[in-house]
């Protein structure tokens, strides 16, 4: 299983994903799900993906082939982020269809799910969720991320904490911490996470990080997060009749006012 997350704020992008591809009872595999693309100096993408993995790499191979052929449509030509969500849409459902066609008789699930997102040029950032059918959706100022993958227990974090004027860095510990809440609940899911702090207008990657599981930071992500969870627990607001029953142990009659 995967799960990857990107968030979109008034700053910039944030990208997130695991490296789990294999979690059998006698074996752990991992792989990259992220990949980035920085094919000239006024444009930047990012491709986060859940899915087969031999898809994956074709469609991956087929952007870069098309990026060094100038007379083929590619994210170099491309003057718009909705016009390169279009050709990613494209490039994805042609591969799919393609190792379908090649597995018929297999019955092998060949399709893939897609996060695409970066800055072209004057354009804002942009993040797009791609379907197998090659459609995608963008986010909204209601929901400034988007999921793909084992996205159900990192959600809520996320639904709580973000929104268009979050910084980017608080953007990005709120993706470590949604990450670390599926690998907790989610044994498909696992390290090495790779982490991309895209700063808008900057057409740079070097923000990027990788936390293995024994990570000092990612460790310390982890303990100060449940120690605050611990402590907000034990504070939330008591039943009536535990009231009642600290009342009793002082003397005082439930049924009785006080003298």
């Amino acid at each position: 299983m995967t799960y990857c997350v990107a968030i979109s704020t008034d700053q910039g992008l944030v990208f997130c994903s695991d490296s789990r591809t294999n979690a059998g009872p006698d074996m752990l595999s991992s792989y990259s799900k992220m990949y980035i693309l920085n094919p000239s100096s006024d444009r930047v993408f990012t491709l986060l993906a859940a899915g087969n993995l031999a898809t994956t790499q074709a469609i991956v191979s087929r952007i870069d082939h098309d990026m060094e052929n100038p007379e083929s449509p590619s994210l170099v030509t491309c003057e718009k982020m909705v016009e390169a969500a279009r050709y990613i849409g494209q490039v994805c459902r042609d591969e799919i269809e393609n190792a379908k066609a090649a597995t018929a008789t297999a019955g092998i699930d060949t399709t893939v799910t897609l996060i695409f997102g970066g800055q072209i040029a004057a354009e804002k950032p942009a993040i797009y969720l791609v379907y197998a059918a090659g459609n995608f959706i963008s986010d909204s100022d209601q929901t400034p991320f988007l999921q793909i993958g084992e996205s159900k227990y990192g959600r809520p974090i996320l639904d709580r904490i973000l929104k268009r004027e979050t910084t980017l860095e608080d953007a990005a510990r709120c993706a470590i911490v949604s990450m670390d809440s599926t690998i907790k609940s989610n044994a498909t899911v696992g390290p090495p996470i790779e982490l991309l702090v895209y700063q808008k207008d900057s057409f740079q990657t070097d923000h990027y990080i990788k936390l293995e599981e024994d990570d000092s930071y990612l460790y310390e992500i982890k303990h100060s997060w449940n120690d605050a969870l611990q402590k907000s627990f034990s504070q939330l607001p008591p039943f009536h009749w535990e009231k009642r029953s600290v009342n009793n142990t002082n003397g005082i009659n439930d049924n009785q006012e006080p003298g």
